[in-house]
C-alpha cells in the first residue's frame, strides 16, 4: 500500500513519558524509551522531555538504534505574544531540527489553550476559546509567517489542529486551512484528535490530503471519551483514563484512512501517537501492538 522508500514509520515518546503531566513515565529514561522504539520496529520519533537538548548527543543516540527524527511539537503563541519574539523561538527550534537531520515541524496555537487544565471540561461548559475575526487575521498571518520561515530553511510547517486549543473543529480547521497559504502551512493530520472533537476524521482527511504534511495515527476509545463528557474531565484526566490508545486498540476505523494516504501518494511519516500511562498500559507492549497492526493493515 505504502512504499517504503517514501513513507517512514515513527512513535511518539508521549507514551513513555507524557509532556502535559511528566509525572506520569516520570520513571522511564530516554536511553529506555528510545531503545523500546526500535526494538518494537519504528524508525523515527518525535522529541519528548526527556531527550538530549544538544543535537549532537541526540543525533547519536539515535543513530546507534537506527532511528531518525521525524519533527517535534512547537507551541505558538501567534495571538498573544509580538511576531518578533514568535520568529526568532520558531528558528530557535528549526536550527536544532535541522542539526538532528529533521525537516517537519508540527505547531499548535496555545494562546489561551486549555489541554494543560487539569480542572477544566474539555468536551462541555463552552471552555474552549473561540476567535473572534481579528484574532483568526492575526493568527493566519502569522502562520504564513511561520510557513514561509520553514520553507526558506526547508521545512514544511504542519499544523496541528488540537482538542482546548482555538483550532479544534472541522469549522476552525477549515477556516485555517482557508486562510493559509497552501505553499507554507500543511496539516497535521491527527486521527485521534477529529474523533475526540465529534467529527470525521476521514471526511476531514479527504478535503485535505493534499495539504497533509505529517500524519499522527492515534486511536480512541469512544466509551472513554462518553465518560469524559458525563463527568466533565479535562483532556488530561481523558488521558489518565484511557481516552487514547495505539492504532488497532480503539474505535478509529483506520482501513480508509490508509487507502486515502495510499491513493493520494502520500509521502512523510505515519507517527503513532497515544498518550497513556505507561503504569496502566505498558509502553513496548503496546508500540509492538500499534507495529503490528500497522504491518497487517499497511504492509509497511
Amino acid at each position: 500500500m505504502f512504499d517504503p522508500k517514501t513513507v517512514s514509520l515513527g512513535i511518539a515518546p508521549i507514551g513513555w513519558c507524557n509532556d502535559d503531566m511528566p509525572e506520569l513515565g516520570a520513571e522511564n529514561t530516554f536511553q529506555q524509551t528510545v531503545s523500546e522504539m526500535a526494538l518494537a520496529g519504528f524508525t523515527g520519533c518525535e522529541i519528548g522531555n526527556k531527550y538530549p537538548t544538544d543535537p549532537a548527543e541526540l543525533k547519536k543516540a539515535l543513530d546507534l538504534r537506527g532511528m531518525r527524527i521525524a519533527s517535534r511539537w512547537y507551541s505558538s503563541f501567534i495571538l498573544t505574544r509580538s511576531m518578533e519574539e514568535e520568529e526568532k523561538d520558531f528558528i530557535a527550534n528549526l536550527d536544532f531540527l535541522e542539526a538532528v537531520g529533521a525537516n517537519h515541524i508540527n505547531v499548535s496555537e496555545q494562546s489561551y489553550s486549555i489541554q494543560g487544565k487539569v480542572d477544566v471540561p474539555i468536551l462541555t461548559g463552552g471552555h474552549k476559546h473561540v476567535m473572534n475575526d481579528e484574532e483568526w487575521d492575526r493568527f493566519c498571518k502569522g502562520l504564513n509567517r511561520l510557513g514561509q520561515i520553514a520553507s526558506e530553511h526547508g521545512f514544511k510547517l504542519c499544523f496541528h489542529h488540537h482538542m482546548g486549543t482555538v483550532v479544534q473543529t472541522s469549522e476552525e480547521t477549515d477556516r485555517m486551512m482557508s486562510n493559509t497559504d497552501p505553499r507554507y502551512v500543511f496539516l497535521c493530520y491527527d486521527t485521534g484528535h477529529f474523533t475526540f472533537a465529534g467529527e470525521d476524521p476521514l471526511a476531514m482527511l479527504k478535503k485535505y490530503v493534499d495539504r497533509v504534511g505529517h500524519v499522527h495515527l492515534k486511536d480512541m476509545r469512544l466509551p472513554v471519551v462518553e465518560e469524559a463528557r458525563k463527568n466533565n474531565w479535562s483532556f488530561l484526566q481523558s488521558v489518565r483514563n484511557g481516552a487514547f490508545t495505539v492504532p488497532g486498540d480503539g474505535n478509529v476505523d483506520f482501513d480508509p484512512v490508509f487507502k486515502v494516504l495510499s491513493d493520494a501518494g502520500y509521502q512523510g511519516w505515519l507517527l503513532v501517537e497515544a498518550e497513556q500511562d505507561p503504569a496502566k498500559a505498558n509502553p513496548l507492549e503496546y508500540a509492538i501492538k500499534g507495529r503490528t497492526y500497522i504491518r497487517e493493515h499497511t504492509g509497511l
